[in-house]
């Protein structure tokens, strides 16, 4: 089979997408404390490594083929995929990254207080019980696909790259999983929570959007429709920027680069549902609406005491309920007909929209919350206050990202296996001063805990 133009930008595309991974593990790494910075970014490569796995297995089987009840496909009808070739095991190798990044999405909600095994029974649960189902009703033949049930009922769900499948799923269970883990000590008083590594968040998200290309127009059909993703791609999240900025300094007297990075990465969600079926000029408008409202919802957790640690809930589930239902508004008409209501497609297109996001909470919902207690009252989701206060990297991983001299080691620490990483370091390091302790818990000198972060 020869290898044609389309199979090649798919294969770029999977690079692009695989490579949002790791670079959201750098985004979440600078936004913890610097002891628990390297778990954090284990968690999206060990999100990587299960998924993968899972995917060859049973995970692309779930998302197309036979449908069981328009639920999910059969996990057993391309079990190893040893029956695929070509085209087909391209278009599987493209799907695994989305999944990848879905669940390593969610990591962000229990940052500095989980444990690493339980993250690891977490994962290969949460793809099999919510993400693959989702995949399958969407894109894959179930119930909202067309000639789906939810379709025939409310009409064609419209969602190219993952609105419901990757961001309200995920941004969901980021809420589920925070209230079932319960908040980090210190939260909203201690200033040391604030993020240790700006540089790194910003580094971060300019590869989440480089990937975005990909994750979004990797599914183009035509060059028309590639063009217009492309170019959506751009201008939704440089206006989501631009407006959480403005928000930024009108609420709080300064535009932070915390802000620019969260601004762009709401903008970039909002988009995902919509790339391919909204004008330019949408775009700019869905951004701008979009970074302003996820500014304001990732303040929401302090109201409502909730440790949401890295903001998941504000900027995925609430960029992706933005972008999901301004396609009942926004959406272009296709062949001189439907479209949103501003383009006199009456409210047909919105109830769909609602329709999917309300079927998309209540699945991730449900089972995050059967998944998320059931490790937490067997295994426990998470460490102990002592393991906390040290940091996970050292407790979880025996390693730290940085090398603060007398404080620890900046690389490997090679443990016998009666000694456990917490009482080595107490072996090994002198009693360090307030100063070092202040530098190793990432602290700045501030009044009060920030008020909007990524």
């Amino acid at each position: 089979m020869e290898l044609t133009a389309g199979n090649i930008w798919i294969l770029l595309s999977t690079a692009l997408v695989l490579l949002m991974t790791p670079a959201l593990g750098l985004f979440y790494g600078g936004m913890t404390r610097a002891k628990a910075s390297l778990n954090m970014i284990m968690m999206s490569f060990v999100s990587a490594g299960i998924v993968g796995i899972v995917w060859v297995l049973w995970g692309y089987s779930m998302t197309g083929g036979e449908g069981i009840m328009g639920l999910f496909g059969n996990p057993f009808a391309s079990f190893g995929l040893t029956n695929l070739a070509g085209t087909d095991l391209i278009k599987a190798g493209y799907s695994a990254t989305f999944a990848m990044l879905t669940v390593a999405l969610i990591s962000g909600a229990v940052a500095d207080r989980a444990k690493f095994t339980a993250w690891v029974v977490f994962v290969p649960l949460w793809i099999t019980a919510v993400y693959c189902p989702l995949a399958f009703m969407v894109w894959g033949g179930g119930l909202m696909s067309q000639g789906g049930a939810v379709t025939a009922a409310f009409g064609q769900v419209i969602d190219f790259a993952g609105g419901t499948v990757v961001e309200i799923s995920s941004g969901s269970a980021a809420l589920v999983l925070a209230l079932i883990v319960g908040k980090r000590h210190g939260f909203g008083k201690d200033p040391g929570h604030r993020p240790h590594n700006v540089p790194f968040i910003m580094l971060g998200a300019a590869l989440l959007w480089f990937g975005w290309f990909g994750f979004n127009a990797g599914a183009a059909t035509t060059a028309e429709q590639a063009g217009l993703i492309w170019i959506n791609t751009l201008v939704a999240p440089a206006a989501a920027l631009l407006s959480w900025l403005v928000t930024e300094k009108v609420r709080h007297g300064h535009p932070t680069s915390l802000g620019a990075a969260s601004g762009a990465v709401a903008g970039l969600v909002a988009i995902t549902p919509s790339c391919a079926n909204i004008s330019p000029l949408a775009a700019v408008g869905l951004g701008l609406v979009a970074g302003f409202a996820c500014a304001m919802f990732v303040e929401l957790k302090y109201k409502f005491g909730f440790d949401d640690s890295l903001d998941v809930v504000g900027v995925h589930l609430g960029a992706g309920l933005v972008g999901t239902l301004a396609l009942g508004f926004i959406a272009l008409p296709v062949d001189g007909a439907g479209g949103g209501l501003l383009y006199g497609g009456g409210f047909q297109q919105l109830i769909a929209q609602t329709a999917a996001t309300l079927i998309t909470l209540g699945l991730s919902v449900l089972m995050t919350a059967v998944i998320g207690i059931a490790i937490h009252k067997t295994i426990g989701f998470r460490v102990s206050h002592e393991d906390e206060v040290t940091g996970v990297d050292l407790s979880e991983h025996a390693e730290t990202a940085y090398d603060f001299g007398a404080l620890g080691h900046g690389h490997f620490h090679p443990l016998p296996q009666h000694l456990d990483p917490v009482a080595t370091a107490s072996q090994e390091a002198p009693v360090p001063s307030a100063a070092t302790e202040a530098v190793e818990a990432g602290a700045v000198s501030v009044e009060e805990p920030e008020k909007v972060s990524a």
